[in-house]
C-alpha cells in the first residue's frame, strides 16, 4: 500500500525539480536589466580547479543597468575576465585594475524575440521532464495494480499524478508568462 503512494512522492519530487531547474535557467536569460543570477553559470579557474564566480568574487548590481565583480584576490581578475569572455553571457568586461564591471545593453527588439523564444524552448524541455515524471509514475501504478493492489485505489492514485501534473504545468506556465514579460518589458 505505502509504496503505491511512494510513486506519486516520487513524481512530485521530479517535477519541483523541473519547475527549479526552469527558474534557475530563466534566471540566467539577460532581460536588459543587471541581476547576478547572469553569472550563476561562470566557472573560473582557481588553483586548477574550475569553480563558482561567486565562490571568487562578490558580484553587486549598483543600479539597473550595472554588475560589479570584486575578486577576494586580487590576482584573479584576469581569470575572472577570461572566464567572462569565454562565457555564454555576451557581455565584455571592463576592468580597472580592482573590479570587474559589466555594463548591460539595452536589447533590440530582435533580441528580446529571441531570448522569449530560447525562454519558451527551456519552458517546453521542463513541461517534458513534468510528463515523463507522470508517465513513470503511472505505470508503476498500473504494473502494481497488475500485482495485486486494489483496481479504484491505482485509479485514484493516477488521479492523483495528474493532479499533481497540472499544478506543475501550470506553475511551469506562469514562471515562462513572467520572464516573457520581463524579457518584452523595455
Amino acid at each position: 500500500m505505502t509504496d503505491i503512494k511512494q510513486y506519486v512522492k516520487d513524481a512530485e519530487a521530479k517535477m519541483a525539480q523541473a519547475v527549479n531547474h526552469l527558474d534557475e535557467l530563466l534566471g540566467r536569460i539577460r532581460a536588459g536589466k543587471a541581476s547576478p543570477k547572469i553569472l550563476d553559470g561562470v566557472k573560473v579557474s582557481y588553483y586548477g580547479n574550475n569553480v563558482p564566480l561567486s565562490s571568487v568574487a562578490s558580484v553587486n548590481t549598483p543600479d539597473a543597468k550595472t554588475i560589479l565583480i570584486t575578486p577576494w584576490e586580487k590576482a584573479l581578475i584576469k581569470e575572472i575576465e577570461k572566464a567572462i569572455l569565454n562565457s555564454e553571457v555576451g557581455i565584455t568586461p571592463d576592468n580597472n585594475g580592482e573590479t570587474i564591471r559589466l555594463n548591460i545593453p539595452p536589447l533590440t527588439e530582435e533580441r528580446r524575440r529571441q531570448l522569449v523564444k530560447q525562454a519558451k524552448q527551456e519552458a517546453e524541455s521542463a513541461k517534458v521532464g513534468v510528463r515523463n515524471a507522470r508517465r513513470e509514475a503511472i505505470d508503476l501504478i498500473k504494473k502494481s495494480i497488475k500485482e495485486g493492489i486494489p483496481e479504484d485505489l491505482g485509479k485514484d492514485t493516477e488521479m492523483d499524478v495528474q493532479k499533481l501534473h497540472d499544478k506543475y504545468i501550470k506553475s511551469l506556465d506562469e514562471l515562462t508568462a513572467s520572464k516573457e514579460k520581463e524579457i518584452m518589458t523595455v
